[in-house]
């Protein structure tokens, strides 16, 4: 156990609220509202560039983070290492975490800064990494860890599926040292299958395909579903992560308070706490407010479960994130 603890937590959403009969105006496109509603459970998002909002991930970022510092009671000049979770980018160099600190503290400092880029699992593997680095470098007192998604810049406009599901938003944490024997970071279970990097994902605009009038002409931009990914894939994986990572530290599933998932489907998480032998009641979600969003929704589900009430403190809480590539993270902790 490392003496970690979560002081703060912040949320940030572009804007006033889309729901599904107003996107299927805004855009134009049909959407399967049974499937979308009943299965997916998302009835509403927020998307910047559809409220013509000049907003991108940089700013969703940074507003997410200035809320958790206002929640943990410090000011910007507190924080000593920014990390940003995401896989949308608002440049592919410099690090997105570089403006969100450059935003925040406004000129040089001592602090440390760099993104995870783990698609939607880069929240929680951020996490990881800032527990552990805190725990071995006493000069940085308070992080905030953030996890943010932009996917609907990457959409093309005939991206029916894609506009029904991904949306705008981000969810952060500030982190400082535990005073006491009641709040702790456990640890992490990860996971990592390389040779499903070419099922989703944005291809263009890195060394391998830089974007190009050939690239745009062929409609190779933005994000593409090269092959179907597996319908029950987080069904079968969700579980054994859980249980790999309980028994790391001697723990069972009746020793969790709170588990939080990745939140792209409502019918997985029910099927998945049904296996864990859990009630809904142990879990929080959160896609019928925001849709899905990505590296953000871990950040955005545990804020709307603690300021609701539904974790407190002293309570053990999972994360539980997946994503495409494939990378999976997992983390235990006591809030």
């Amino acid at each position: 156990m490392l003496p970690i603890k979560i002081l703060g937590t912040g949320l940030y959403v572009p804007g006033k609220a889309i729901p599904n009969s107003e996107l299927q105006a805004l855009t134009g496109l049909e959407f399967k509202l049974d499937k979308l509603e009943s299965k997916l459970g998302v009835f509403s998002r927020h998307m910047a560039h559809l409220r013509g909002i000049p907003e991108t991930t940089a700013d969703f970022a940074t507003n997410a983070a200035l809320n958790a510092i206002a929640d943990a009671g410090l000011t910007g000049a507190d924080i000593g290492l920014f990390i940003v979770g995401t896989d949308t980018p608002e440049y592919i160099s410099p690090a997105t975490s570089i403006l969100v600190q450059g935003r925040i503290q406004k000129q040089e400092t001592w602090a440390s800064t760099f993104d995870v880029s783990a698609s939607c699992a880069s929240f929680t593997i951020a996490f990881d990494n800032a527990a552990r680095i805190m725990a071995t470098d006493s000069t940085i007192k308070y992080a905030v860890v953030v996890g943010v998604y932009n996917m609907p810049a990457y959409l093309r406009a005939d991206d029916a599926f894609g506009y029904s599901l991904f949306a705008d938003g981000a969810g952060a944490v500030v982190l400082g040292r535990n005073d006491g024997v009641d709040s702790n970071y456990t640890g992490s279970q990860l996971l990592t299958d390389g040779t499903q990097f070419d099922f989703i994902g944005v291809y263009a605009g890195g060394t391998k395909m830089p974007v190009t009038a050939e690239v745009i002409a062929g409609n190779q931009q933005g994000l593409l579903s090269l092959q179907p990914l597996p319908g029950d894939r987080n069904v079968k994986l969700w579980p054994k992560i859980v249980n790999k990572l309980l028994s790391k530290y001697d723990l069972t599933i009746k020793d969790v308070d709170h588990f939080i998932f990745t939140q792209i489907n409502h019918s997985v998480i029910t099927e998945v706490m049904s296996i864990l032998g859990e009630p809904m009641s142990k879990t929080t979600t959160v896609m019928d407010k925001y849709g899905y969003t990505g590296s953000g929704c871990v950040p955005m589900a545990f804020h709307h479960a603690v300021t609701g009430g539904r974790i407190k403190r002293g309570d053990r809480v999972l994360f539980m994130a997946s994503g495409a590539g494939l990378a999976v993270g997992s983390n235990l902790f006591v809030y």
